[in-house]
C-alpha cells in the first residue's frame, strides 16, 4: 500500500499571516477531512474533540489540550481509514506524519505528544498490566503492528523524554475518546486555546 500524504495543509499554514489565521485554516481542514471513521464508534474529528474535552475537563494546560485535539492529525492527512478495509494491516506511522507537518508551528511539548502517543501505548502496556485490557479492539489490533509492549530498555529510554508525562496524559485521553454519540464542544471552542500555542 502506498500512503499519500496531503501537503496542502502545510502550504496553507506557511502562508497564513497570523496565529488566528493558522488556526482557522487548520480547523477548516479538520472539519473537511475528519468525517471518515476512526473506528466503529466515532469519526476522526469526533475522536479529537472528545480527547480535547477530556483534557480540558481534567484541568490540562493549553498545550496539553491542543496536543489532545491534534494528536491524530496524521490520520486526517492520509485519510487512511476512509473506505480502506485494510488500514489495520499496515502501520502508516500517522504519528510521525502529523508531528512532522505541525513541527514548524507548535512548541516541542505538543509535537512530542503527537509523535510519541503511539509509543506511549506500548509504554503503558509494559508498565500497567491493566492498561491493555482497557484498550479498544482497534487499538489492540494495531498494537502488534506498532511493535507490541516495550521492553524494560525501551521503557527506560521513553522515560528520558522530558515531555513523557504529558505524552502519557495525551495517550490516556486518546484512549477515552471513542464514545459513540457523546456530545462535546466543537472546534470553535478551542480557537483561542490553540492560538495561544502557535509559535
Amino acid at each position: 500500500m502506498n500512503q499519500k500524504v496531503d501537503t496542502s495543509l502545510a502550504e496553507c499554514l506557511e502562508n497564513a499571516k497570523t496565529a488566528a489565521d493558522k488556526v482557522s485554516l487548520l480547523f477548516q481542514y479538520m472539519d473537511q477531512h475528519g468525517q471518515s471513521f476512526y473506528d466503529e464508534s466515532v469519526t476522526q474529528l469526533q475522536h479529537g474533540l472528545q480527547a480535547a474535552f477530556l483534557a480540558r475537563t481534567n484541568g490540562a494546560t493549553d498545550e496539553q489540550v491542543t496536543a489532545a485535539l491534534l494528536h491524530d492529525i496524521g490520520h486526517f492527512l492520509m485519510d487512511e481509514h476512509d473506505a480502506q478495509g485494510d488500514f489495520l494491516q499496515e502501520d502508516w506511522c500517522h504519528e510521525t506524519v502529523g508531528a512532522d507537518l505541525l513541527e514548524p508551528f507548535f512548541p516541542t511539548v505538543i509535537i512530542e505528544s503527537i509523535r510519541q502517543h503511539v509509543p506511549a501505548k506500548r509504554y503503558l502496556c509494559a508498565v500497567d498490566p491493566r492498561y491493555h485490557d482497557g484498550l479498544s479492539q482497534a487499538s489492540k489490533r494495531s498494537l502488534d503492528l506498532q511493535g507490541g509492549k516495550f521492553t524494560p530498555e525501551e521503557v527506560a529510554e521513553f522515560e528520558k523524554n522530558p515531555h513523557h508525562e504529558t505524552v502519557v496524559l495525551v495517550r490516556r485521553w486518546d484512549d477515552g475518546a471513542k464514545i459513540k454519540d457523546l456530545e462535546v464542544p466543537g472546534l470553535e471552542a478551542y480557537q483561542e486555546t490553540v492560538e495561544s500555542c502557535v509559535r
